[in-house]
């Protein structure tokens, strides 16, 4: 008796293209249907996922985009939840909320210079083990303003600091924590506790 003819295994594109992935491939691809990942960044060709944001996080990205909205629109800019933002053919990531001078117009992927501020959120306590410098593609491709949340929920405290490029370098410009009032004019006003960004 033969033995049983054995089926192919299904394409794992995360092993085939490790290395290799771009844009098209990105298209073609994701999201992967056995993976659980909100974010698919990538840094040269190198694919990163990450699970969903904590609650913590998801909560404070839904209040602060609700307080930007406001100002925002009212200095004729345009107010975004998560972009492809692309740096290159085989680099780009997805920050959490983004402000872009004009309206994206349906596309896939943003181009950095579409983009006056990028929104950030610190992944709890690995907020400085990203595999990807965010900040420092940012800064090399032009993004004006930088904004960066770190929220720590069992301290109920909220961190927010908001940096401008100066000479391919960014430098903090306003700071504040919880129960502070965190201020800036510049790209455009706003005005808040960042204690407002805390779960209940």
């Amino acid at each position: 008796m033969s033995a049983p003819m054995s089926l192919p295994s299904p394409l794992d594109p995360l092993v085939e293209f490790y290395g290799s992935w771009n844009t098209g491939r990105a298209e073609d691809c994701l999201p992967l249907p056995l993976a659980r990942a909100a974010k698919y960044e990538c840094l040269g060709g190198y694919l990163t996922t990450s699970p969903h944001a904590g609650s913590a996080n998801s909560y404070g990205e839904f209040r602060l985009a609700a307080l930007l909205d406001g100002p925002v629109r009212a200095a004729g800019l345009v107010p975004y939840g998560t972009v492809n933002l692309r740096f290159a053919d085989d680099t780009w990531i997805q920050p959490e909320l983004a402000v872009l001078r004009e309206p994206a117009g349906g596309v896939t992927w943003v181009s950095p210079d579409q983009v006056l501020l990028l929104v950030e959120f610190a992944e709890g306590e690995r907020h400085g083990q990203h595999r990807i410098d965010k900040p420092e593609l940012c800064a090399h491709a032009g993004v004006p303003w930088y904004l960066r949340v770190e929220i720590d929920y069992p301290a109920r405290s909220v961190y927010l600091r908001l940096s401008e490029l100066v000479d391919g370098r960014y430098e903090e410009r306003a700071a504040a924590g919880s129960g502070e009032r965190f201020r800036f004019a510049e790209p455009f006003a706003f005005d808040v506790d960042p204690a407002e960004l805390l779960e209940p």
